[in-house]
């Protein structure tokens, strides 16, 4: 996988909003979750391995609303946005700026449940590759260069982050059939010089 395609994965959870006794709203819950096999396509698997963020909590990242970079929720650095990882996932917490009716609408979606699922953007950093005997193909990855976490209307696997894996299996199955040839041709060699 091209290093610098920037990825997104989505995940049908449960967002849940919070008011605290100060009357500080907050959107809450899991934007990845660790050890869930997602089918990207049929015979095709990925997931995040736990380990997976350990490099990037202390990156500046952003909270959006469905990816868009004009709809910041929270920013780490600015405190707004907290991150941290459990042995379920990536759990985070929004903090929402009552001026900004921007941030209190989706606010008050996520609250009434019109919108409670999530997606985060990021480039995979390492991940392992287990192309198994029966044709399908599973990558586990290990390391993640988040850059933003979104509340988002429909959670979507990003195409291009599809269309990259689905050409690097093509590239591995040429690669495999290449190698066949050869096996074949040395052995039919090996026949006729006897």
């Amino acid at each position: 996988m091209d290093r610098k395609i920037k990825q997104t994965r989505s995940l049908q959870t449960e967002l849940t909003t919070r008011a605290d006794d100060s009357n500080e709203m907050y959107i809450e819950g899991y934007f990845a979750v660790f050890n869930r096999q997602t089918e990207l396509w049929p015979g095709a698997y990925e997931e995040i391995a736990p380990e997976a963020f350990d490099e990037t909590l202390s990156n500046d990242i952003r909270a959006l609303v469905n990816h868009d970079t004009t709809l910041v929720l929270g920013r780490s650095k600015a405190g707004t946005l907290e991150l941290k990882t459990d042995n379920y996932g990536l759990w985070g917490r929004v903090k929402i700026n009552p001026a900004d009716t921007d941030a209190v609408n989706i606010y008050e979606r996520v609250k009434r449940g019109d919108v409670d699922q999530c997606s985060f953007g990021f480039n995979i950093t390492s991940e392992e590759t287990d192309w198994r005997d029966d044709g399908t193909v599973k990558w586990r990855i290990t390391g993640i260069d988040l850059h933003e976490v979104s509340v988002v209307t429909f959670p979507a696997y990003e195409d291009t982050g599809v269309q990259a894996r689905k050409a690097e299996v093509e590239q591995h199955r040429k690669r495999r059939l290449e190698v066949r040839k050869k096996q074949l041709k040395e052995r039919l060699k090996t026949c006729l010089d006897s």
